[in-house]
C-alpha cells in the first residue's frame, strides 16, 4: 500500500487517545472513515474534529457481543459499500497483582482484548477475500511480546492477538490480505486510567510511565508510516521498545530490568 489517501479505513477504540488521533490524522489524508466505541457521544465529537466530517461515519460497537459482529459488520459495508483497512485498537488494559485478581477480570480481558477482535476480524474476512484484498491493523502492545508486572492478564491477551494475526497473515497472503502488528510502548492516552484493577474497576488515575510517554499526536504519524510500509510487527515508543530485543537475546536481563522499573 503506497499510500493510505483516500482509503476506506474502519477504526475500532475511536473515541478517544490513538482512535480518535489516528480518524483526525487520516481524515487529513481524505480517507473515509467508520468510527467504532461504545460512547457514542464521544465518536460524534471525533467525527466534528475531522477535516471532512461528512466523509466520517459512526457506528457504536461493543467488542464484548460477539454474536452480532456479523450483522454490525454487514451495516458497515452497507454503510460505505467496501472496507480497504480494518483497525483492531479497541483495548483495556490492568493494573493488579493476579493473585489479588478476580477471574472475572481475566476473562474480561481476554474477551475485550482478544475475542473480540478475532470476532470481528472473522466477520470482515470474508469480504476481503470477496474482493481480492484487504488490511489488518492491529494495535497490541510492547506487552504483547513480553510481561510486566500488574499487567497479567493484559499480557495474556496481547501475546495472543500474535499468534492469531501471524496464522491469518499465513492463510491469507495469497488472498492479498495483510496484516501489520503495531505495538505502542508507553503513550499518552487514558489507557492507564481505563485500566481495570483486581476487582474489575477502573483504576481512575494515571501512572508517570504514560503521563511522560510519547504525544499521542506524534504516535499515529510514526503509526500511519507503518500502515504504509505494510511492516509485519512495529515496536512504537522510546527506551522501553528496547525490551523487545532483550526478551529475544537476553531474557534474564529483560527480566532483572524489568522487575527495578517502576511499572505501575
Amino acid at each position: 500500500m503506497k499510500t493510505i489517501h483516500g482509503k476506506t479505513i474502519w477504526i475500532t477504540g475511536a473515541s478517544s487517545g490513538i482512535g480518535a488521533a489516528l480518524a483526525q490524522e487520516l481524515g487529513a489524508m481524505d480517507c473515509t472513515l467508520v468510527l467504532s466505541a461504545r460512547n457514542e457521544a464521544a465518536l460524534y465529537r471525533v467525527r466534528q474534529a475531522c477535516a471532512r466530517p461528512e466523509k466520517v461515519h459512526v457506528v457504536p460497537m461493543d467488542l464484548s457481543d460477539f454474536d452480532g459482529m456479523i450483522a454490525l459488520t454487514d451495516s458497515v459495508l452497507a454503510l460505505v459499500g467496501s472496507v480497504d483497512v480494518l483497525v483492531n485498537n479497541a483495548g483495556l488494559s490492568q493494573r493488579s497483582l493476579l493473585i489479588d485478581t478476580k477471574f472475572e477480570v481475566f476473562k474480561t480481558l481476554m474477551d475485550i482484548n482478544y475475542l473480540g477482535t478475532v470476532a470481528l476480524t472473522k466477520a470482515l474476512l470474508p469480504h476481503f477475500v470477496r474482493q481480492g484484498g484487504g488490511y489488518f491493523v492491529t494495535v497490541s502492545s510492547l506487552m504483547g511480546k513480553f510481561g510486566s508486572p500488574y499487567r497479567s492478564g493484559y499480557c495474556a491477551a496481547k501475546h495472543a492477538l500474535h499468534g492469531f494475526f501471524d496464522v491469518l497473515r499465513m492463510e491469507h497472503e495469497k488472498d492479498g490480505i495483510q496484516v501489520s502488528i503495531v505495538c505502542p510502548g508507553f503513550v499518552q492516552t487514558k489507557v492507564a486510567q481505563n485500566a481495570l484493577t483486581e476487582t474489575g474497576t477502573a483504576q481512575s488515575k494515571d501512572d508517570s510511565a504514560t503521563a511522560n510517554g510519547l504525544p499521542v499526536s506524534v504516535f499515529v504519524k510514526k503509526m500511519i508510516r507503518v500502515m504504509e510500509k505494510q511492516k509485519f510487527e512495529a515496536y512504537i515508543g522510546r527506551k522501553e521498545t528496547i525490551g523487545v530485543y532483550l526478551k529475544r537475546f537476553f531474557p534474564k536481563r529483560l527480566h532483572r530490568t524489568v522487575l527495578k522499573s517502576k511499572v505501575r
